[in-house]
């Protein structure tokens, strides 16, 4: 009986955590698993020169500019995040990135956190040259929520509450890693949840 309890608890406890790359990341019970990872940068890569500083409960970047990209590839996906940045700063969330060491619109879907973007219509919580967004709404200066839902070729972006992309739709690009960017200010993330689908 002992032998079987212990078994019981063993299974219990694997079933809730889930391999990204090399590292065990707790698994939610509502299925969204945990990137920031308490303090450490296991499951990601580090690309260009910002730099990346990791706490207990956030990530924060005031040096640009790089990524930090998931050493996991996703397909569909549901993304929760919570971020902070300055009214000039230039950030993203990429998905699906084709190339993990060159994130950039062309080989990624980029949900831009960018409010003083030149072509507004593809500023912060707008996909860019996927899906557009007017009003653009404003992050800057305060803390933020953003959850992204891309399913096949459909994609939703919400930021805040309010739906920025209600269906955008694309299929350039099916599956790839994630990636988080620092191009210009002050970037911080204080959650980033995934789902996938």
């Amino acid at each position: 009986m002992q032998r079987f309890i212990k078994l019981c608890t063993a299974l219990a406890f694997s079933s809730a955590f889930t391999l990204s790359g090399n590292s065990a990341l707790a698994q939610k019970s509502d299925g969204f698993i945990d990137l920031m990872n308490g303090g450490s940068l296991s499951g990601w890569n580090v690309i260009g020169n910002a730099n990346w500083i990791i706490s207990k409960d956030m990530i924060e970047s005031n040096k640009p500019s790089g990524y930090l990209v998931s050493t996991q590839s996703y397909r569909n996906l549901v993304i929760r995040a919570e971020f902070w940045v300055e009214s000039t700063s230039n950030s993203g969330i990429f998905i699906r990135c084709q190339n993990p060491q060159k994130l950039s619109q062309q080989s990624c879907y980029e949900i831009n956190i960018w409010d003083t973007r030149p072509e507004q219509a593809y500023a912060t919580g707008a996909i860019v040259d996927v899906a557009k967004v007017d009003p653009v709404p404003l992050a800057g200066g305060r803390w933020n929520t953003m959850e992204i839902i891309a399913n096949g070729p459909h994609f939703k972006v919400t930021l805040n509450g309010v739906v920025t992309v209600a269906d955008g739709q694309d299929s350039k690009y099916s599956e790839g890693p994630i990636g988080i960017q620092s191009a210009a200010g002050i970037v911080k993330f204080r959650k980033l949840e995934i789902k996938p689908l």
